[in-house]
């Protein structure tokens, strides 16, 4: 197991602890990099422009297409340390 995926493990079980909600502009790089850590890069059609949430979801995790997916997992890591 890579050191970055023994980080992304760990901040998987630590965001879920968290005291404060983050911002949605934070939620929305959790979600991302979350995605292409587990998933890769984004091959789902583009939502609706009237599905606002979805939409968003997208296209963050679209802006990071190309990104490894160890990579990925690291700045999930590093991003739950900041928000602790």
């Amino acid at each position: 197991m890579s050191t970055a995926q023994t980080a992304f493990e760990s901040a998987l079980e630590r965001v879920k602890t968290l005291t404060q909600r983050p911002d949605n502009a934070t939620l929305l790089q959790l979600y991302a990099l979350y995605k292409q850590a587990t998933e890769g890069d984004n091959t789902t059609a583009k939502p609706s422009l009237t599905d606002l949430v979805a939409r968003a979801k997208w296209d963050a995790w679209n802006k990071i297409k190309g990104l490894s997916r160890d990579e990925a997992m690291q700045r999930y890591a590093d991003l739950v340390d900041s928000l602790e």
